[in-house]
């Protein structure tokens, strides 16, 4: 999960840890980016803010308040919105509980959340 400066300042804020102690534990460099740590599950490669044990089904993020734009954004990604397939893929397999379910977002808006994850 990619984030930037101001999500790391806010993430650190959230756990009581200077920036580059949250760094140091919790992210690491990708070329030029910070993404957060995943560690590998029976469910696949989870960030390590992911909590599925606490309550059995869910999954959890223990940072939400804070959680960067790419989490927030999830499933309005560009890959998952090119199609009805890719849709139907992603829902199958990477189950998201409000993936056709809950209001109806109009085209407009689902643009405007998708154009944030290109800057």
């Amino acid at each position: 999960m990619w984030f930037d400066d101001n999500e790391a300042g806010a993430i650190a804020q959230q756990l009581g840890l200077s920036e580059d102690e949250f760094r140091a534990r919790y992210a690491h460099r990708i070329d030029n980016r910070w993404s957060l740590i995943e560690r590998e599950t029976e469910h696949g490669f989870d960030c390590i803010f992911l909590d599925r044990t606490t309550v059995p089904g869910k999954a959890l993020c223990s940072i939400y308040q804070v959680r960067p734009l790419q989490c927030r954004t999830w499933p309005f990604w560009p890959e998952i919105l090119e199609s009805r397939r890719s849709w139907t893929t992603y829902k199958r397999t990477t189950p998201c509980p409000g993936m056709d379910t809950g209001p109806l977002i109009p085209a407009d808006q689902i643009r405007i959340i998708r154009a944030k994850m290109r800057t």
